[in-house]
């Protein structure tokens, strides 16, 4: 049975810090500007021989009903009642503040288990700050230091008395070396990024997905900070979908939190199999909404286009068909992506996203048969021969396909670095088109076959 521990406490205490250590990864964002953390974020935690989840909460803070800091906290109460325990974390080199004393009270009233953290100890200033935390009321503090993993032996012992028996150990595997039967793919969670510029309303259709307001919603560009996973289930098949920070120009990226928001979801892009890219219905296939497509095309993923806020548009169907021909022409690398419009605030167009996202992940992982593919290369070749080089004729053998996800393929053939790249264009369309290849990324590269007489000497003349 998971054991859940949420890590409360106001803003600026290293709260991330301690997740990202627990975790084992930095996957929350840490900065030293305050209320970095909006939403609440769940990781799996080990330490020693204990495993739990433990929930990264929004720095606990007073807001005007309604405010964004006020629908924050709400975030926080809602991580603390998921909570079978909470980490009251204060920072030891500040000493008391008022703030926690506060928010002590609010952590008594919760009725569970608390775990007092000073972190922060090190050094003499530290140790005071640490001693002060007794007034609280909240048991001795556990003296840490979350950036550089001291204390954390002290943590363990007072963890150890509120969980249950550690699980057994088991082995782990990373998903991307273990080959996998269809029926396994079909089980296991389809990781699904969702991405595009500021406030095209990304956090809006996952709490539409979710039936909940579990993400922060604003009108103001830029709610979203942390890419946020959360899982789904959707007529029976299972999802792990990303929120990520809006993407802008780089140009016009100059804070640094701004810049690791936008790290962290491009790490996002790079973890997914399937990335939705959401454009604004009354702004489509601006520069930035290409250059975003273009980006998840040299990932190798699989892509989707939502338009979404559809419902302003007057549900014209002239401007559906459009849509296509549009993506077709600005997008000529990914052609056939599917592009579905829909309204994350109104719910249209749902069902129609989730299916083009099964679609696209079974295209992504696709095998062609080599006899087949074969065939078709015959063809190919037979109707659009290769152009002479230096008048040479180059000469391609056979091809293969050497992995899926994305499909990927090798053609031998006599000179590799002479095939324009005009030529490996003209096969990966026809490949696409051939086998409906529709939107994934396909890649071609070319290997020369080895020369049988490149060891025997030339004759001396």
């Amino acid at each position: 049975m998971s054991f859940t521990i949420a890590i409360i406490g106001r803003p600026n205490v290293g709260k991330s810090t301690l997740f990202n250590r627990l975790v084992g990864q930095k996957l929350a964002l840490v900065d030293d500007e305050p209320g970095v953390t909006r939403d609440r974020r769940e990781g799996q935690a080990r330490l020693g021989d204990l495993e739990f989840t433990i929930i990264d909460t929004a720095g606990l803070d007073e807001g005007a009903k309604g405010s964004l800091t006020a629908r924050m906290q709400e975030q926080t109460e809602a991580a603390i009642g998921l909570a079978d325990a909470l980490m009251f974390v204060i920072d030891a080199r500040a000493g008391l503040t008022p703030n926690d004393r506060s928010f002590a009270d609010f952590a008594r009233r919760a009725n569970k288990p608390v775990v007092l953290v000073a972190n922060k100890s090190e050094g003499k200033h530290g140790e005071a700050g640490a001693m002060e935390s007794y007034a609280l009321g909240l048991g001795e503090p556990i003296q840490i230091s979350a950036e550089h993993g001291e204390g954390l032996s002290d943590l363990y012992d007072a963890l150890r008395m509120l969980m249950p028996e550690p699980a057994e150990e088991r082995e782990e595997f990373d998903d991307d070396d273990v080959i996998r039967s269809d029926e396994d793919l079909a089980k296991r969670p389809i990781r699904v990024a969702i991405v595009g510029r500021p406030n095209a309303g990304k956090s809006t259709l996952i709490n539409h997905l979710l039936g909940e307001e579990r993400l922060l919603t604003s009108a103001e560009a830029g709610t979203t900070r942390d890419s946020i996973s959360v899982e789904i289930n959707w007529q029976g098949r299972d999802f792990r979908v990303f929120d990520t920070a809006g993407l802008r120009r780089r140009s016009r990226i100059e804070a640094k939190l701004e810049k690791l928001s936008v790290a962290d979801a491009l790490r996002a892009v790079r973890f997914a199999e399937v990335v939705v890219l959401m454009m604004d219905a009354q702004n489509k296939f601006e520069e930035q909404d290409l250059r975003i497509a273009d980006l998840i095309e040299r990932e190798g993923r699989a892509l989707v286009i939502a338009v979404n806020k559809w419902d302003l548009m007057g549900r014209q169907s002239s401007l559906v068909s459009g849509l296509r021909t549009d993506a077709d022409h600005l997008l000529p690398q990914v052609k056939g992506m599917p592009i579905v419009a829909v309204s994350g605030l109104m719910g249209e167009g749902i069902d129609r996203l989730m299916t083009a996202i099964e679609e696209a992940y079974a295209v992504w992982n696709r095998r062609v048969p080599t006899a087949a593919l074969n065939r078709w290369f015959e063809q190919a070749v037979d109707a659009n021969p290769p152009p002479a080089v230096s008048g040479r004729r180059l000469k391609l053998n056979y091809i293969t396909q050497t992995k899926a996800r994305p499909p990927s393929f090798v053609v031998f053939c006599s000179r590799a670095d002479a095939v324009p790249e005009s030529y490996l264009r003209y096969l990966v369309n026809s490949l696409r088109a051939f086998f409906d290849l529709p939107g994934t990324p396909v890649r071609i590269t070319l290997r020369e076959k080895a020369n049988p007489f490149a060891h025997k000497r030339k004759r001396p003349s």
